[in-house]
């Protein structure tokens, strides 16, 4: 199974092995990161599950929907590596994947 690395606001990073298939939100949720929110549940309409994708990632990653990309509008400290994590499904390819929380989603 592919493994996410999240990087926590005080620096520790959680690496997680993930089902292919399964949103990067949902890893996070059911392994204890509490900045994800994820108030809508994965439905792309709130950006309370908001990451920033390591820069060497970001390339790498499907494009984005318009949905997400206006999303992504709402959401706080949002940059050129934001990415909302219900948006990301894991696949092999993204082993290693690494994925920066911030602090809050508010």
């Amino acid at each position: 199974m592919p493994v996410i690395h999240f990087k926590l606001p005080d620096g520790t990073v959680k690496s997680i092995e993930g089902a292919v298939g399964t949103p990067v939100m949902f890893l996070a949720k059911d392994n204890g990161i509490d900045q994800i929110l994820a108030e809508c549940g994965g439905c792309c309409s709130c950006a309370t599950c908001h990451v920033h994708v390591d820069p060497d990632w970001f390339p790498k990653l499907p494009e984005m929907s318009e949905d997400e990309l206006n999303m992504l509008e709402f959401a706080e400290g949002q940059d050129d590596t934001s990415r909302l994590s219900c948006q990301l499904i894991i696949a092999e390819e993204l082993d290693g994947l690494v994925v920066n929380v911030p602090e809050s989603q508010y």
